[in-house]
C-alpha cells in the first residue's frame, strides 16, 4: 500500500509541475507540451495534480475538456484509491 500511495503522490506532483512547465513555455511563446501529453498524466493517475496546477497557474482553465475533464478524472481517481486502500467497501 505504500508503494501505490507514493507512486499516486509523486505522479501528482508530476501533473501539478507539468501543468507550471507549460504555462511557463506559453508565457514565454516557447514550444509547448502536448494536450495529448497533459492527458496522459491525468489519465496515468495525476488528475488531481494537473486540475490542482489549472487551477493554481490559470491554465487551460477556458477549454471545457479540460475545465470538465480533469476534476471529474480526479474525482474518479480519488474514489478508486480510497476503494483500493479499502477505506471504503
Amino acid at each position: 500500500m505504500a508503494i501505490l500511495i507514493a507512486a499516486y503522490l509523486i505522479i501528482n506532483i508530476a501533473g501539478l509541475v507539468i501543468m507550471w512547465e507549460d504555462k511557463r513555455r506559453a508565457k514565454k511563446h516557447e514550444y509547448r507540451i502536448r494536450e495529448r501529453t497533459l492527458w496522459l498524466v491525468a489519465l496515468f493517475g495525476g488528475a488531481v495534480g494537473t486540475t490542482a496546477g489549472m487551477q493554481f497557474y490559470r491554465h487551460k482553465t477556458k477549454h471545457l475538456s479540460f475545465k470538465l475533464g480533469f476534476p471529474i478524472l480526479a474525482i474518479l481517481e480519488i474514489v478508486l484509491l480510497i476503494k483500493v486502500l479499502g477505506v471504503i467497501s
